[in-house]
């Protein structure tokens, strides 16, 4: 049987807060909670340079990093990801692969996201932890701007994470795919 509570996104008591800084965990007493010694709620982006190419990103980076707390290592979303890692996107849209077999291939995919697109914030973070394997499931939304419009883009996503060894190993990412191409095509 799951617990559920809200978590204060900054790293604060359970309850505390208002919705876009919260998050809700359901958690199974088998895996870590929230604010155990590797937590990285609250911690803010790095500015490290190797990242810089990915800033369009970095509300998508701070929310997983939120869902994720206790789990995984690494102070950047990147950081989190070993390197062999698979990440399937199970959707079809145009110019997106449906799978990418290891981190760098992540990074040169992720790298051109904001020639067309700048996240400005994410919420509605729910995260389902697994009560016996190493898997998390969270839902979350995006929010930002089609730089060639100007057109608000607002999506909602579910990505399926397997951990090993407190990295990323396996992710699988379901979005709605409509609001996406509606976003793109707007003019």
């Amino acid at each position: 049987m799951p617990i559920g509570y809200w978590m204060d996104a900054s790293g604060g008591s359970p309850g505390a807060g208002g919705r876009p800084s919260r998050i809700l965990i359901r958690s199974y007493p088998a895996m870590l909670q929230p604010g155990s010694a590797h937590t990285t709620v609250g911690k803010p982006i790095l500015t490290d340079p190797k990242y810089k190419a990915f800033t369009a990103l970095d509300p998508f980076f701070n929310i997983v990093q939120q869902g994720l707390a206790g789990q995984v290592d690494g102070d950047h979303y990147f950081d989190t990801i070993a390197d062999d890692a698979v990440f399937e996107f199970r959707y079809v849209f145009p110019g997106w692969p449906q799978k990418v077999d290891n981190r760098k291939a992540l990074m040169a995919l992720y790298a051109g996201y904001g020639n067309n697109i700048i996240l400005h914030a994410a919420d509605a973070l729910v995260a389902h932890r697994s009560q016996d394997g190493p898997v998390v499931i969270l839902e979350y939304d995006v929010h930002g701007k089609i730089l060639r419009t100007g057109a608000p883009y607002d999506n909602r996503f579910i990505s399926v994470v397997t951990i090993e060894d407190r990295k990323i190993v396996r992710w699988r990412d379901y979005m709605d795919s409509l609001a996406a191409m509606t976003a793109l095509r707007q003019t």
